[in-house]
């Protein structure tokens, strides 16, 4: 008898950027190696596709599940014959698209965020201010009565056990959530990860403690789909969508990639999860890969993903972040410059600052700092999670929008780079934060 349970998939994420407050870690650039730290990523992304040893995926109406065999290549071949089977794939293994060096190797200094968070500020970061005056301003501060879920390692959301609630969130800013690893609801963090791209969604601001966040008034829904080596297998993964979906999340921020190679007959289980929420009215947003290659990385690559790409300090295309004609938007990943010819804003191997947020280091959820090293579309994609709540919780494409509509709202608001109009590198251009929440501009 074959024996079906739910598995995780299997992926690695990146965190990035945090916006400090006093007290906060500040400087020019950030320490260690960037070009180390792209090429790392590069080649942790260009690396084979894996899947689950003994293990396939079996979709049928009824859903997708995991079946226990001894040869996958023949049990593919085999249960794909079965009557009301709609598809057999092995269980593929994703990654983060981040580089995360194992220890910060910085000292603290007494600075402004302005001096970390240069995503945040306007020239070649999002904006964030003037948008946190455009929602204070129409009585939604911080994009308060969103929910955001986040789809990762975890966050560091409690107290409990060897485990310790960020010092710079709130314990009011949490919905309920669940652990796909370990199958229980207590989505802790022990990676780091999820706890950083959750900083760059919704870190406390104002309160004189660290970084801050981008929709700070949002809620944070954790939902673990990713191991402590920052890796999880397709059927948790598309679990965890649907588990936020169902539950009312708004925006589902994915900061992970499969292979180049993995195409989407491979995870089917994951693109009905996607449609799925996509008919619930809840956006997903995803992170393009961090191969350099040029074709946008599952799950970003669906037509139901608004796919995320990512810039350096200086407002060039990063030099690991993939593009292609299913690249949407860009936001700040950090990094090194790509080499792009005729781009003025590109220097080709030119480092610049890494993206900043409050998250545990070393892998001890007890003990909390803002390290250097974060770079990849991973941290980008938060960025974009992050203005997609606030654009909702703005009103200004009215109560209930769609997630076509607020897609559209933050494409059409975007600063254009690179060649006039959308193009491989840079999708609709820069996420804008402010123009995108700013109501004298009309709605198209």
């Amino acid at each position: 008898m074959l024996r079906f349970r739910a598995l995780p998939l299997l992926v690695s994420v990146l965190v990035a950027g945090a916006v400090g407050v006093p007290g906060a870690q500040a400087g020019e650039r950030a320490s260690g190696d960037a070009r180390a730290a792209s090429a790392a990523l590069k080649a942790k992304a260009s690396a084979p596709a894996r899947f689950r040893a003994g293990e396939v995926v079996v979709r049928d109406r009824k859903g997708s599940r995991v079946v226990r065999v001894r040869n996958v290549a023949r049990a593919v071949r085999t249960l794909s014959k079965r009557p009301g089977v709609l598809s057999v794939t092995p269980n593929y293994i994703a990654r983060s698209t981040g580089w995360i060096p194992p220890d910060p190797g910085r000292s603290r200094e007494i600075g402004g965020w302005q001096k970390l968070q240069w995503n945040f500020l306007p020239a070649t970061g999002v904006n964030a201010p003037d948008a946190w005056e455009h929602l204070a301003q129409l009585g939604r501060p911080g994009g308060k009565g969103v929910v955001v879920a986040v789809l990762d390692t975890g966050v560091a959301y409690a107290n409990r056990g060897r485990y310790r609630r960020s010092p710079d969130f709130s314990k009011h800013r949490f919905v309920g959530g669940w652990d796909f690893v370990d199958d229980d609801r207590y989505p802790n963090d022990d990676n780091g990860h999820g706890t950083h791209v959750a900083s760059t969604i919704a870190e406390g601001t104002g309160n004189s403690i660290g970084l801050t966040g981008l929709a700070y008034g949002v809620k944070i829904m954790p939902v673990k789909v990713l191991d402590r080596e920052g890796e999880g297998d397709s059927e948790q993964i598309a679990a965890g969508i649907r588990f936020a979906a169902k539950r009312g999340a708004h925006v589902i921020n994915l900061s992970f990639e499969f292979p180049s190679e993995i195409t989407r007959s491979q995870i089917p289980n994951i693109l009905d999860a996607i449609r799925y929420a996509r008919r619930r009215g809840t956006l997903v947003v995803g992170a393009s890969g961090n191969a350099a290659a040029a074709a946008v990385a599952y799950p970003a690559r669906s037509s139901d993903v608004l796919s995320v790409g990512a810039t350096t300090q200086h407002g060039c295309q990063a030099d690991y972040s993939n593009e292609g004609a299913d690249l949407d938007i860009v936001a700040p990943g950090g990094g090194v410059d790509a080499a792009l010819q005729g781009d003025p804003n590109c220097q080709a191997t030119r480092s610049g600052m890494d993206i900043f947020q409050m998250t545990f280091r070393s892998r001890s959820p007890r003990h909390f700092t803002m390290p250097s090293g974060y770079i990849g579309t991973s941290m980008a994609a938060p960025h974009v999670s992050a203005t997609a709540a606030l654009v909702i919780a703005s009103g200004i494409l009215g109560p209930k929008p769609s997630p076509a509509a607020v897609e559209r709202r933050l494409k059409l608001t975007a600063r254009d780079l690179g060649p006039p109009g959308r193009d491989p590198h840079y999708g609709w251009g820069l996420l804008d934060a402010a123009r995108a929440t700013d109501p004298a501009i009309p709605v198209q």
